[in-house]
């Protein structure tokens, strides 16, 4: 009998691949697995963030923390209306604005984006391992977003006189990653600043870029960062080529 390399490949991939048939179709056993996979990227995208329970934890680790909204009025309104997503409501810019008197290094701000779930999952680990890595640096409260995208980093940090922002949310869920953590960052954050502007770390998740390989990555950029004075497309990642 001839071996089967593929199912040797299936091994080292969470792609769908080798997953055999039944005449002109898949089986049914893979039928079902896709099923199951559509239903929990769709449960993804509708899951809600637990503020209390992050910012308990938060408290515990001797961190500020502080809650706003977007503009979006609901999860349907979030979804329909992408770009209300991307906006801060006015109340909560002046709450933000009467917290933070002087100039910060960074903020950090986590949001459910398109997975909740994700948030609620790797949001406290991923954070601990994170802030090690930043010594003496100024940070402002740590904040939390409900109804959340990238775009809403940018009147946060401005509102925070932060001169870096960084936003952690959910990614949109994929068929073999329904809770995957996305990381963007943002230098001189503004109302305005367009895609082009920020860095992107993805796939944070133990099966895909663990916490300590995004926090490594994550770390560089604001180093570099800081020190250049710049982010986005003009920031070249030589991370790689100095551990070589």
């Amino acid at each position: 009998m001839e071996e089967d390399y593929w199912q040797e490949l299936r091994k080292f991939t969470h792609a769908r691949i080798a997953m055999g048939r039944a005449g002109n179709a898949l089986p049914t056993s893979e039928v079902l697995k896709l099923r199951i996979a559509h239903a929990m990227a769709r449960d993804a995208v509708h899951s809600e963030i637990n503020i209390q329970e992050i910012s308990d934890k938060l408290f515990q680790l001797g961190l500020n923390v502080q809650q706003v909204k977007s503009q979006a009025l609901d999860r349907l309104d979030y979804i329909r209306h992408p770009h209300r997503g991307r906006l801060l409501h006015e109340e909560s810019r002046q709450k933000l604005e009467l917290l933070q008197a002087d100039k910060t290094d960074l903020c950090i701000i986590f949001a459910d984006g398109l997975s909740a779930d994700a948030v609620n999952i790797h949001a406290i680990p991923f954070l601990d391992l994170l802030l090690k890595e930043l010594n003496y640096w100024s940070i402002a409260p740590i904040i939390l977003v409900e109804q959340g995208r990238v775009g809403l980093s940018d009147p946060i940090g401005e509102a925070l006189k932060a001169r870096i922002s960084l936003i952690l949310l959910g990614e949109r869920p994929g068929l073999s990653a329904p809770t995957s953590l996305g990381a963007y960052i943002t230098y001189m954050p503004q109302s305005g600043n367009t895609d082009e502007k920020r860095n992107c770390v993805s796939n944070i998740q133990p099966a895909g870029l663990s916490y300590q390989q995004a926090v490594s990555k994550i770390s560089y950029l604001l180093h570099e960062m800081r020190s250049q004075q710049l982010s986005g497309v003009k920031l070249k990642d030589n991370q790689q080529n100095n551990l070589l």
